[in-house]
């Protein structure tokens, strides 16, 4: 069985990582995804996060992970030459995927008026900082600031009295998300398209992701009428059974068992403390709550008491929901990220191999393949003569600089 969506033609131009990132999903899905770049390249190809090592230090994977899978070509837009390669790009395309800013879309003349008045059976997706409407329209954001902290994430994870507020946990994390967002939109579109002949324009913002992220929130102090929610105090939480506890190794070990009374008394027993369990202080959900403090200090310190390999066995005899607290570097070990093939290794082109996270999506109960991200301009010939132009009129264009 193919992909789902091969036979789809995506013309990428983009930068950064929240809509590349939307072009390599849908290239893992099957779609042929060209991404134009500029002459000196996406700027994310220059934005290297290092490695610990040096074999690590050679690759970007951030530039690997948000690319994966498409064919590159440079294509200056500012000149003529270059837009009328665009055109004929987009002349059997199914998708214009762009994270550019109004104003330089309407400048380079790849605005979604021109292209959907050019190209009626086009989709025109775009990744916005605040949405395509509104008085800052045509602002631009990064995820670090527009997803991140305008979003209200970090002011919901930070303490009161904090120096700072709590920063994003990794690269791009607002961006992968809104990417992925942006992807389903689009095969939303092509889903519409394809039932009713309809074809049309989508958006997907680092603003409107983040406060889907944080709806229940947002709603909440809407109807509240608050500015925010303090955050609870890890020391004192709500429900013992829904909180996070250190084990004698210095791991952690997290805890939802947001049904107390039912996993309450068989994890007592099962922990060896049945005596909790009996204790009318800590009988109940009303009772645990009106002795919070006791109650978690027992549980703080029966954690304690036992490695996080004892607290495995023990937890993996009885019902109630839990995980252990783990550290990225112990992803590639997890039984579940192996078997259903989230972490992946894909050939680099130089006889090795590079570790890449697969999308979270099964088809049939297989997961997708991947391959690695282009090099600059690394397809530029073999478009240009997919679409008619001949050797010498290519050598042209280079001549013009419209082609690198």
């Amino acid at each position: 069985m193919g992909r789902p969506l091969e036979g789809i033609k995506v013309v990428e131009v983009a930068m950064w990582a929240f809509v590349p990132t939307c072009g390599g999903m849908l290239a893992d899905l099957g779609a042929d995804i060209i991404k134009i770049e500029p002459p000196t390249g996406d700027p994310l190809r220059g934005l290297q996060i290092g490695g610990l090592n040096e074999e690590s230090r050679r690759i970007d994977y951030s530039w690997e992970s948000y690319n994966r899978g498409k064919r590159s070509i440079t294509l200056d837009l500012k000149q003529e030459a270059g837009r009328a390669v665009l055109r004929k790009l987009l002349a059997d395309a199914d998708v214009f995927l762009t994270s550019l800013l109004p104003p330089a879309r309407r400048s380079m003349g790849i605005d979604a008026a021109t292209l959907r008045k050019a190209f009626p059976n086009l989709i025109y997706a775009s990744g916005s900082a605040s949405g395509p409407n509104g008085p800052e329209s045509e602002k631009g954001g990064y995820d670090a600031i527009t997803f991140w902290a305008r979003g209200g994430i970090s002011s919901s994870l930070t303490v009161e009295g904090a120096q700072h507020p709590v920063g994003p946990p990794g690269p791009a994390f607002g961006d992968t998300l809104s990417g992925a967002m942006l992807a389903g939109a689009i095969s939303a579109a092509i889903a519409r398209r394809a039932m009713t002949g309809e074809a049309g324009e989508v958006d997907v913002s680092l603003l409107g992701t983040a406060m889907w992220s944080m709806q229940r929130y947002i709603c909440q102090a809407t109807a509240d009428g608050v500015r925010k929610f303090p955050k609870p105090p890890a020391d004192k939480p709500h429900n013992v059974l829904v909180s996070n506890y250190r084990t004698s190794d210095e791991r952690f070990v997290a805890l939802c068992m947001l049904q107390a009374d039912k996993y309450w008394a068989p994890l007592c027993e099962t922990a060896g403390r049945p005596d909790l369990a009996a204790d009318p202080r800590f009988a109940d959900t009303r009772a645990r709550r009106e002795n919070i403090d006791a109650c978690h200090a027992e549980v703080k310190a029966l954690f304690a008491s036992k490695t996080l390999a004892e607290w495995k066995d023990i937890l993996s005899r009885q019902q109630g929901q839990w995980d252990v607290v783990q550290d990225v570097g112990e992803m590639k070990d997890d039984v579940q990220a192996q078997a259903n093939g989230y972490i992946k290794h894909v050939d680099y082109g130089d006889g090795t191999d590079i570790p890449m996270v697969g999308l979270p999506m099964l088809f049939n109960g297989a997961p997708l393949d991947s391959t690695r991200s282009p090099e600059l301009g690394a397809d530029s010939d073999a478009v240009l003569a997919s679409l008619g132009y001949s050797e010498d009129e290519i050598i042209d264009l280079k001549v013009q600089g419209v082609v690198f």
